[in-house]
């Protein structure tokens, strides 16, 4: 998958769609598989950056550990009494007594000072990392990556909860369900990618946000952005699991200076992207630039017509086709934490 950061309005419409699908569950209320969170921020789990994981040489490192909490809770709102209790200017309030930060506390935040602040969103998935570091971790080898298109999905009858797949993931894109007492994460929507249905996240993303498709495949959106027009970066690549998602690095304006000029510096600041996507960005967001200078001089863009999206249904490669037409066929849970079947379409 790659991910254009430009277009991306943090909406959480993604989010949505895949909580809708596939983790309203029991155990699993505090699983959000898609997260949007604002940058510079702490993201989900809170300070994730921060917590360890990945690979050091070759061997999968033991990071920390996120709890529920790190997650951020749902809070309970006293909807009762202020809907149909029967009193005046009842405020709206957490009604737990110890609501922390929620999943997406520091939305809209960012840094930076008037009048140069900034920010953007970060949308994270499972990055189904080609060397997955939860893989490496788990001693039940409960997790597998599928050797047809590189999905990594953990086996819910084998996995025993010990949770070492957490500690290895520097993501940290992993849950554990203490109800069920097994790990569970994303699925990159399989059942509807073996029916030739995009995922959930990327169909319903109103901001043409997110393209599909196989990294090897010449002719499709990922192998043009990533290998092609050499645009499109992993995040953190330091970590070592060689992910499978990338991201269109974001573009700002430039600061201006205390006269309201503005300057040659970018509102974000480079070294700050450096540290998200590696030294490459700076010559990913010049290729970009350039090649806006171009257009706007009436040439045309393969690069930029591919990032625009006209085409709607381009953006997804061999996972064009509608859900309707392999409907009827939903994903089912026969016993707890096991799915069979395929389709789940949404």
């Amino acid at each position: 998958m790659v991910m254009d950061l430009n277009k991306c309005i943090g909406c959480q419409t993604c989010t949505v769609a895949c909580k809708r699908l596939w983790t309203r569950r029991e155990g699993m209320k505090h699983q959000w598989w898609n997260t949007v969170n604002s940058q510079p921020g702490t993201g989900t789990p809170h300070g994730w950056e921060n917590m360890g994981g990945g690979f050091k040489n070759g061997v999968a490192q033991a990071g920390h550990r996120p709890t529920v909490d790190e997650y951020g809770k749902a809070w309970e709102f006293n909807y009762q009494d202020v809907f149909y209790g029967g009193k005046d200017h009842v405020p709206l309030t957490p009604v737990d007594g110890d609501a922390d930060k929620g999943p997406n506390w520091d939305e809209d935040i960012g840094a930076g000072d008037y009048p140069n602040g900034y920010y953007f969103y970060l949308p994270r998935i499972c990055n189904h990392c080609t060397k997955p570091a939860c893989l490496a971790a788990c001693p039940r080898k409960a997790i597998d990556k599928r050797e047809e298109d590189g999905i990594v999905l953990i086996d819910e009858d084998k996995c025993r909860g010990y949770r070492f797949c957490q500690e290895a993931c520097p993501y940290k894109k992993i849950y554990y369900n203490e109800t069920l007492g097994i790990s569970q994460k994303c699925i990159f929507c399989f059942p509807r990618i073996d029916e030739g249905v995009t995922t959930a996240c990327s169909r319903q993303c109103p901001g043409r946000v997110r393209f599909v498709g196989y990294l090897d495949d010449p002719d499709g959106p990922i192998y043009k952005l990533v290998h092609e027009h050499k645009i499109a970066l992993p995040l953190h690549p330091e970590y070592g699991t060689q992910p499978n998602v990338f991201y269109v690095p974001p573009m700002s304006p430039p600061t201006l200076d205390k006269n309201g000029v503005a300057t040659d510096k970018p509102r974000i600041p480079m070294e700050y992207l450096v540290s998200l996507f590696g030294p490459e960005v700076e010559e990913v967001l010049d290729r970009l630039q350039k090649e806006r200078e171009r257009v706007a001089q009436g040439e045309k863009s393969e690069m930029l017509d591919l990032l625009i999206s006209r085409k709607w249904l381009d953006m997804f490669g061999p996972f064009d086709k509608h859900p309707r037409e392999v409907g009827g066929n939903p994903v089912q849970m026969v016993t707890p934490g096991v799915m069979t079947g395929k389709g789940g379409v949404a």
